[in-house]
């Protein structure tokens, strides 16, 4: 995160927070608060989710998303989407796949298909696709014609996130992302699945994550740190001790937000830089660099 993007960092983060906790002080569901909190986000071009994501090898945006619903403990209510890119919001449509669907993952123009057919707005591609993005995808192509390093895992991953505890004491996690620079078209990293970039339970913690996806898809790490939430650890041991294996077993970089269901939290990362934000009744927090918190 470059220091001249910090700014709108902040202001992003603070405005999914505002979306989200509102619903929450209206005494909203935590499912609502974090597809809220994710829409903010997806609708900001700062971020590497809906409209400013990056750019695949051919030039197209393609969004994965998930929303999971702690609070059905019988059910474990989730739905997700992936490689879809006409819809401008993944996140509704992840939405629409929880609310609507007795399955929990649709993928491509099926996706779309389904979530259009539950009223969601298709759009052209063009529409996700900012000018900054193509500069950096035609920086990444010199690179490979240059036979320079491989790059495409290095650069920001600006994936979003949200975890929320709502007023009956339910929780919700939601991730929503475009993906690495001049990926493959049709490569799904770990945002979208269930246990890797997000989870949710009441009886261990919800959680969500960002980075480079195939280290953590291999380590299923949403699922590692609520598992040890649930054990006994504490949201902040258990982030950090995500981060950590997420190191020492395969050298990934990423980020993880993480909530149990007693309000206490968690938030590690071992980039240099993570922007990331807590609101409560006692007030608001915000940073783009943390170590953990109890």
């Amino acid at each position: 995160m470059p220091d001249d993007v910090r700014a709108a960092h902040a202001a992003g983060v603070r405005a999914a927070l505002s979306a989200g906790y509102g619903l929450l002080k209206e005494g909203r569901s935590a499912v609502d608060a974090v597809e809220a909190a994710v829409t903010v986000l997806e609708d900001d071009e700062t971020f590497d989710a809906g409209r400013g994501s990056f750019l695949t090898r051919e030039g197209t945006v393609q969004l994965d998303a998930l929303l999971m619903d702690g609070g059905c403990t019988g059910t474990l209510r989730a739905g997700g989407v992936a490689c879809v890119e006409h819809l401008r919001n993944p996140i509704h449509a992840a939405r629409i796949v929880l609310d609507h669907s007795p399955h929990v993952y649709f993928v491509g123009r099926d996706a779309e298909a389904f979530a259009a057919s539950h009223g969601l707005a298709l759009i052209d591609n063009e529409e996700l696709v900012i000018d900054r993005e193509r500069e950096r995808l035609a920086e990444a192509h010199r690179k490979e014609q240059a036979g320079l390093p491989d790059q495409t895992f290095s650069g920001s991953h600006d994936t979003v996130g949200a975890v929320a505890l709502d007023n009956n004491g339910n929780l919700a996690a939601a991730t929503s992302t475009g993906g690495t620079l001049n990926k493959a078209p049709g490569r799904v990293g770990d945002s979208s699945l269930i246990g890797c970039g997000c989870y949710a339970d009441n009886r261990s913690a919800a959680v969500s994550l960002t980075g480079w996806g195939e280290p953590i898809m291999k380590l299923v790490l949403g699922k590692w740190a609520v598992d040890r939430v649930e054990a006994g650890s504490s949201p902040a041991q258990a982030a950090n001790d995500a981060i950590a294996h997420l190191f020492r077993r395969l050298g990934g970089h990423g980020g993880i937000i993480l909530l149990a269901p007693d309000g206490r939290y968690g938030i590690a990362h071992n980039t240099p830089r993570m922007a990331w934000g807590v609101q409560t009744a006692a007030g608001l927090q915000f940073g783009t660099e943390i170590e953990g918190r109890s």
